[in-house]
């Protein structure tokens, strides 16, 4: 007999909870309405050929309704759209009964396909929308309780960034997972795990020769949400030249030094979508940023800097730069999520950004 792993009985532990708790949600919400009894609740019942999480029987006025209902960890729509056609087959097993898909939190483009396809859905969050019969229950609104740090994490981590970077760069390209782990240098295991939480969103299509990035936007705006300009080191100086001046001889000690460097920020911008006017120059340098300021006769200062120079904490902030007026700049995309972090008007040069860009190469 062969003994589970400490992984597979974990695994066994995390989906009987996740189904408590599916069942304490759905009690919760059946609750709501006065005249629903909750007859009987089955795991794991047998419908036709198929084994639902859970099948449950409720007494209504003056007649029995059966709710089948799947159960899932994660509520992505890829992940929704899959309980989604489990449950339509159930149905075909058995017409009469009412399919219910439950997971911890469902997105608004979950419940849209739950909806679509009338089947019912309710989250620990507290979102429900159920119809059957002459029961109607709909609550919405409820944030995500559960925040998904770690798949955030995972997905916008320094390595995994370096994939997103070119799939935005390139949104057209279709790509292979050993194609896209040698033009990001990020190992095969990475790409993949990228890919399939990008998949999960439905961010992203299997096509003849690869896959190919559908939704840039809206990975651009998670991204943004979950960028902070301030994990790079940050070195504030003082200079008493101007704007062009700082930026010119900055472009040209790198060059003779050999350190890589990139404007960013409003630096960037102005040279492919000015927008506003700005105080401040920023730059991502690679290295040797003391001597180089030391060169430059900036002067380190605790506020009021007119320099911002950025140690990069992956080098992924380098791909895609560009010279513009014999000065190198960041990529559009790496620009723009700099600028989101700047609130106001970092944000509206940032949609500048976007509208002149970056939205019409996509």
């Amino acid at each position: 007999m062969l003994r589970k792993t400490t992984a597979e009985k974990l695994n066994v532990s995390k989906q009987g909870q996740c189904k408590e708790n599916a069942e304490t949600a759905l009690r919760a919400c059946l609750e709501r309405v006065p005249f629903l009894k909750i007859l009987q609740i089955k795991r794991e019942a047998r419908i036709g050929e198929f084994r639902a999480d859970l099948l449950v029987k409720l007494s209504l006025p003056a007649d029995e309704q059966e709710l089948v209902v799947e159960v899932k960890s994660n509520g992505q729509p890829r992940i929704a759209r899959e309980a989604v056609n489990q449950l339509l087959r159930y149905k075909m097993a058995k017409p009469e009964i009412y399919g219910v898909f439950i997971a911890p939190y469902i997105s608004q483009r979950a419940a849209e396909i739950c909806s679509k396809e009338g089947i019912g859905y309710i989250d620990l969050a507290g979102n429900c929308r159920l119809s059957f019969k002459q029961v109607y229950i709909e609550q919405g609104g409820k944030p995500n309780p559960f925040s998904e740090r770690r798949e955030l994490r995972s997905l916008y981590s320094p390595k995994a960034s370096r994939v997103l970077r070119v799939l935005l760069s390139r949104p057209d390209k279709e790509w292979r997972i050993k194609e896209l782990s040698k033009e990001t240098e990020v190992s095969l295991g990475q790409v993949s795990n990228v890919k399939r939480l990008l998949e999960d969103r439905e961010w992203i299509s299997t096509r003849a020769n690869g896959f190919v990035l559908t939704e840039p936007e809206k990975l651009l705006l998670e991204w943004s949400e979950n960028y902070n300009y301030r994990k790079n080191r940050i070195l504030e100086y003082y200079s008493l030249k101007s704007m062009p001046e700082i930026e010119t001889d900055l472009a040209k000690v790198c060059a003779q030094n050999e350190v890589r460097y990139a404007l960013t920020g409003f630096s960037g911008a102005a040279r492919l979508a000015p927008a506003v006017r700005y105080q401040r120059v920023t730059a991502f340098v690679n290295e040797g940023e003391m001597d180089l300021a030391t060169s430059l006769d900036f002067k380190p200062v605790s506020s009021g800097a007119n320099v911002i120079l950025l140690v990069p904490y992956d080098k992924g902030v380098f791909y895609g730069t560009q010279v513009v007026d014999g000065v190198r700049i960041a990529s559009p995309i790496q620009i723009y999520l700099d600028l989101m972090g700047f609130r106001g008007r970092g944000e509206e040069a940032a949609k500048v950004l976007l509208e002149k860009v970056i939205r019409p190469k996509w």
